[in-house]
């Protein structure tokens, strides 16, 4: 992946997410995928979740209980070495802002088998 193309899939990712099209996230990822998150604690009851199915099932949740979202791309950083990408955002979910980095690690695929976020303080 050239910088270029990082950059780009960070902004085709910010868009699905804008237009709430979890299966356009999605396609993305491995069905064997484990991501780990802690909105996912606070939203499901588990920071690790295993499984395109279980990703499906909380991002749903998760969309369905806010009224807006918006996030807007920083910058993308390509580890060519570990096959890792680092989204850097800001994330606005009714009216709360804060940085975000999602990082993603692609498989031999081309598709995303881990994933983890970290959330920042308010902006």
């Amino acid at each position: 992946m050239t910088r270029e193309e990082a950059q780009a899939f960070a902004e085709q990712w910010a868009a699905a997410w804008n237009e709430r099209d979890v299966e356009r996230v999605l396609a993305h990822f491995e069905d064997d995928v484990t991501f780990t998150s802690p909105t996912a604690l606070a939203v499901v009851g588990v920071a690790t979740l295993r499984g395109k199915q279980a990703l499906r099932d909380y991002w749903n949740k998760a969309v369905a209980r806010i009224g807006s979202l918006r996030f807007t791309v920083d910058r993308a950083l390509w580890d060519a070495e570990h096959r890792e990408l680092a989204i850097l955002y800001e994330s606005d979910i009714d009216g709360r802002k804060r940085r975000v980095s999602e990082n993603l690690t692609f498989g031999a695929s081309g598709l995303v088998t881990r994933a983890e976020v970290f959330h920042g303080v308010g902006v």
